[in-house]
């Protein structure tokens, strides 16, 4: 058994990956790595770590009552909706042009993953991983920093040692965002 299958409670598609794993240690040392990676702005490095097929997304969100919780999150509206080459196009502007000024200068920013569960997904390799973030973000000499809160979805997928970010759904816990801009990865 390959240290990217060790872990699984059973064989069932979906199955949790136990705390403490292999599979589940990969997949920890990975979102640490992509958070260190966007806050010192490695954004090259952190594109390598994305598939081609990448779909990035964050639906809008609305209040609801409890009985239509269900319904809180609007997919036909979206703070992001990338795929690799998008993505790789914003950072090739970020990193590579003078025409970026929502991020220059560059926010301060601290990303704090927590909660992170692991499941296996329906294909050999791939793994549903769902995460808290809350992200810290200051700008210019301000006093005050804005708060951003999610819950992250993701599909990874194996790679040699590590792994590919496939997709990734972020649930912001903010119907109104209070910071003026969401120039940054999340």
């Amino acid at each position: 058994m390959s240290a990217v299958n060790a872990g699984i409670e059973s064989a069932d598609v979906g199955a949790r990956v136990r705390i403490g794993s292999p599979v589940y240690n990969g997949v920890l040392e990975f979102l640490y790595e992509e958070a260190a990676m966007l806050d010192d702005l490695r954004l090259q490095d952190w594109v390598a770590t994305l598939a081609e097929d990448l779909i990035y997304t964050a639906p809008t969100r609305q209040t609801r009552p409890l009985a239509k919780l269900e319904q809180s999150v609007v997919r036909t509206m979206q703070h992001y909706d990338d795929d690799y080459r998008s993505i790789r196009g914003r950072v090739m502007r970020l990193t590579e042009t003078k025409s970026a000024w929502a991020e220059d200068p560059p926010s301060r920013t601290r990303r704090l993953v927590t909660n992170v569960r692991v499941s296996e997904a329906g294909r050999p390799g791939e793994y549903e991983v769902r995460s808290n973030l809350l992200v810290t973000r200051s700008r210019f000499n301000f006093d005050a920093f804005d708060l951003v809160s999610a819950e992250r979805r993701d599909l990874l997928r194996a790679h040699g040692e590590s792994f590919l970010l496939a997709r990734r759904e972020i649930l912001l816990d903010q119907v109104v965002l209070g910071t003026p801009n969401l120039a940054i990865f999340l």
